[in-house]
């Protein structure tokens, strides 16, 4: 099966599938080792990685790029972040061909006001809930591989209400989404509603910090929910490991007390594959 495939049929099994986040290439063929049967590449983890906040600054040639990479480097499905798709209805169509160019698995687009903001974020404003259909529409037309599963985001929860929000994911698999994504429900008994009332296989955001509380991957599938996004936990991890080492460094002039706590340089090399490299290298060289 494609990757494309492999990802629809988790969508279409009961069980619920954890997607931990990527916020660079390394750091989903990582997540690929681990285990995990998909990766999510976060628009805010690319954009914090280039020292921007997630308030939609880079362009959608700069992020299918990063997108590009990252699917070559691994074997799972990709799931990745399309934002608003970077315009209006036309500019979707540009989006989606380029987001299929790339090999991505799936993709959500979200009915925020462009440029966007992070979904946990105080002062988002959404566009109609008609010019977001049409932005669905204009998706599904658009794709060539029925196989690439197109995910519809609302953000209307802290503009409209739960309902309101709810009400539009509806609207957008019926427009030919495949999966409904109502971003930042609240606390647990939205969750619980969000699951039961989307007509649709169900994806939920889950970090700390946000406006929507941590649940365990169990109670999620208890609830139905099919796909979770998990997008943050390994670049926090990273700036504090980063963090914790520069901290050392300059107080000793050197990384002695913490290297126990840090990759081997072999376990470096294993992370991007250097052996094969290295044999295909001996393949392709002999003279």
């Amino acid at each position: 099966m494609t990757p494309r495939q492999t990802l629809k049929n988790l969508i279409a099994r009961s069980a619920y599938t954890m997607v931990p986040g990527a916020y660079d290439t390394l750091t989903a063929r990582l997540v690929e080792q681990a285990g995990f049967e998909a990766v999510y590449l976060t628009g805010g983890g690319y954009s914090r990685a280039n020292g921007y906040p997630d308030l939609g600054l880079l362009t959608l040639s700069e992020n299918v790029r990063f997108i590009g990479l990252t699917v070559e480097a691994v074997g799972i499905p990709v799931i990745a972040d399309a934002d608003t798709g970077y315009g209006n209805a036309i500019n979707v169509i540009r989006t989606v061909r380029e987001y299929e160019k790339s090999g991505v698995a799936a993709f959500h687009i979200e009915d925020q006001v462009s440029p966007k903001k992070c979904g946990h974020y105080e002062g988002k404003e959404v566009i109609s809930l008609g010019e977001m259909v049409g932005k669905i529409h204009a998706a599904v037309d658009t794709r060539r591989d029925p196989d690439l599963v197109i995910i519809a985001r609302s953000d209307a929860r802290a503009v409209e209400g739960l309902q309101a929000s709810i009400d539009r994911v509806n609207a957008y698999l019926e427009a030919g989404a495949d999966v409904g994504f109502v971003e930042a429900p609240q606390n647990v008994e939205e969750l619980g509603i969000v699951a039961r009332q989307v007509r649709g296989p169900a994806l939920v955001n889950v970090f700390e910090g946000g406006k929507t509380p941590m649940v365990p991957a169990s109670e999620l599938e208890a609830m139905g929910f099919r796909l979770g996004i998990y997008p943050s936990q390994t670049h926090r991890a990273a700036i504090r490991a980063a963090q914790t080492v520069l901290a050392a460094l300059k107080e000793d002039g050197d990384t002695r007390r913490v290297e126990p706590d840090l990759a081997t340089f072999q376990e470096r090399e294993d992370a991007v594959g250097t052996a094969r490299w290295r044999a295909l290298e001996e393949k392709y060289m002999r003279s």
